[in-house]
């Protein structure tokens, strides 16, 4: 009888005993013929019957022990052989570095490849970091040059442009090695790899002519922005967040083609820095997947600094004339016009998944009609060794959705986890001024859900907060089940709205009722008390209220 031999490295063991185990749960399967385990040299010798087994087999097996972890073939000259891992990671953003974090603490030998983006992904390089970084620059300019109080007079401000970009530089290459490269270098299983991953098989990758093979894959690659398919844009010099944010020398003004929360958080902060704003939205209002009255506040604020706003405007063409492009569009009554941009356009039209390079088509992975890896809530694609998490699958994008999915998909892959993302009660912020901030559903999404559900709307001129601070722009929506009491959803439209959604998050996570949120304390002169306010709207005018009152 043909027999093969391997050897394997074993992580987890802790005495004779678990050697013993593992020797007892190998001799289950019928393909192995000899099994020796020692816990002091942590190995395991085994022969089996490759018509009957394999060797991944075997590994799997003990991978899929809540304890025991194999770290790679053994080699007969005792090297490892570096292009077998227990898990090669395709990708190097949040979602990544929380995998191989994840990983390292359960003993897998881990491969991370990374093209694109440096190391960070999009959060840390061009996303979150740098466009927060710009808007609170842009507040601190604003501020310098608008007050709320007639006693104060604001003289003005002047902005270095160059400076706040060349900050913000400094400030993305401190957090890349902070949290980032500083927190993995000193793991000892895993390897990092430059260069773009092609699938040849569902076991095997190949970058720069190279393969690497694992037991299990994890499809981390981000998205990017979403170029439309219209003529002339790919014959002018456009920009996106990618290389705006990298811009030292400021533009005499942006054109930006998009109102989402990408494109209205640029438009905020370079209106505020000193840059002409236009945006161009072919939908009737800004960030149309929320509730009019949204658009609607966050609208009056934008126009009354000055942003044109053009709704149902839509590109048909870009030409470059000398200095200035031209965009031909149509116009809400069909007619058709033409707009000139002596600075820059900025394409901030949503976007799009990277998948295109990863050669999906060689293994069969099922995507959705957006192009997304279809992923089931534990992060498990159709095929049952490759995982996918963050922008790339059709989760929600956020940065610390990404790293949640990157942690739970490893624990399910190896360490026998049954962990699930539930997002019912997932916290959003937008970043404008007043900010957009919302938890669970809103009034479409509980009607199209069947929810029998009541809505209370607090405007801010009610909250004690805001009338002491002179600024009253927003308001606070609560949702609530009238059923059971339960807040199923909230919006808040404020200013610094986004510190209040993590309590209204997690009232909706945890069943709170609204009567329970009404009758709460909450310090009086503070944004959080018009929560109770908002609650107790539900069955009183708290305009007739005194303060404090309940």
């Amino acid at each position: 009888m043909y027999k093969e031999i391997i050897n394997l490295d074993i992580t987890g063991m802790t005495c004779d005993q678990c050697a013993t185990g593992i020797e007892k749960l190998l001799s289950k399967n019928e393909g192995i013929k000899e099994t020796n385990v020692s816990y002091t040299n942590a190995t395991c010798e085994c022969a089996y019957d490759p018509s009957k087994t394999s060797k991944e087999e075997i590994i799997n097996t003990i991978n899929g022990t809540k304890n025991y972890r194999v770290k790679g073939e053994i080699p007969e000259n005792g090297s490892g052989d570096s292009k077998q891992f227990d898990l090669i990671i395709i990708g190097g953003g949040s979602a990544a570095f929380s995998a191989a974090i994840k990983a390292e603490s359960l003993g897998l030998t881990t491969l991370m490849i990374n093209g694109g983006l440096d190391l960070g992904g999009t959060c840390v390089n061009v996303g979150c970091v740098p466009s927060k970084n710009l808007i609170r620059a842009g507040e601190t300019a604003y501020h310098a040059t608008h007050s709320n109080f007639a006693g104060i007079k604001p003289k003005g401000v002047d902005i270095d442009f160059a400076q706040i970009i060349k900050d913000k530089k400094k400030l993305v290459a401190t957090l890349q090695d902070k949290k980032y490269m500083n927190v993995v270098s000193d793991f000892e299983n895993l390897t990092m790899l430059k260069g773009w991953a092609k699938f040849k098989d569902s076991k095997t990758i190949e970058v720069d002519g190279k393969e690497y093979n694992a037991l299990k894959f994890l499809i981390a690659t981000g998205a990017t922005t979403n170029i439309p398919n219209i003529e002339g844009l790919d014959k002018i010099d456009y920009l996106t967040n990618v290389s705006l944010f990298d811009l030292e020398e400021k533009p005499e003004s942006i054109t930006i083609m998009g109102a989402g929360y990408i494109g209205l958080e640029i438009a905020m902060a370079y209106n505020r820095l000193g840059v002409k704003v236009r945006i161009i939205e072919f939908t009737d209002r800004v960030l149309r997947t929320q509730m009019p009255d949204i658009s609607e506040a966050l609208e009056t604020q934008m126009r009354k600094e000055g942003i044109e706003m053009l709704p149902n405007f839509r590109a048909v063409k870009f030409e470059q004339k000398e200095s200035e492009i031209i965009i031909y569009c149509k116009r809400p009554d069909g007619s058709f016009t033409e707009i000139g941009e002596n600075g820059k356009v900025v394409i901030a039209t949503g976007t799009t998944p990277n998948t295109h390079t990863l050669g999906l088509q060689n293994v069969g992975l099922e995507l959705t009609e957006t192009g997304h890896i279809l992923v089931n809530e534990k992060m498990e694609t159709n095929l049952v060794n490759i995982y996918a998490v963050g922008d790339v699958a059709n989760t929600p994008a956020y940065v610390y959705t990404a790293a949640f999915e990157g942690k739970i998909a490893v624990e399910n892959a190896f360490a026998g986890a049954d962990n699930k993302a539930d997002y019912s009660s997932l916290p959003w912020v937008v970043f404008t001024d007043p900010q957009i901030a919302g938890a669970g559903l809103d009034e479409a999404q509980a009607e199209a859900e069947g929810i029998p559900f009541e809505v209370s709307k607090l405007e801010l001129k009610d909250v004690p907060r805001a009338i002491a601070a002179n600024d009253t722009r927003g308001f606070i929506k609560l949702i609530r089940n009238t059923e059971t009491d339960k807040l199923v959803g909230a919006r808040v439209v404020a200013p610094e709205g986004g510190e209040l959604i993590q309590q209204l998050s997690m009232a909706i996570k945890y069943g709170i009722t609204v009567k329970e949120l009404a009758e709460s304390f909450y310090p009086y002169l503070t944004l959080g008390e018009g929560i109770k306010l908002a609650a107790i709207t539900f069955g009183k005018d708290v305009s007739e209220l005194s303060c404090c009152a309940s």
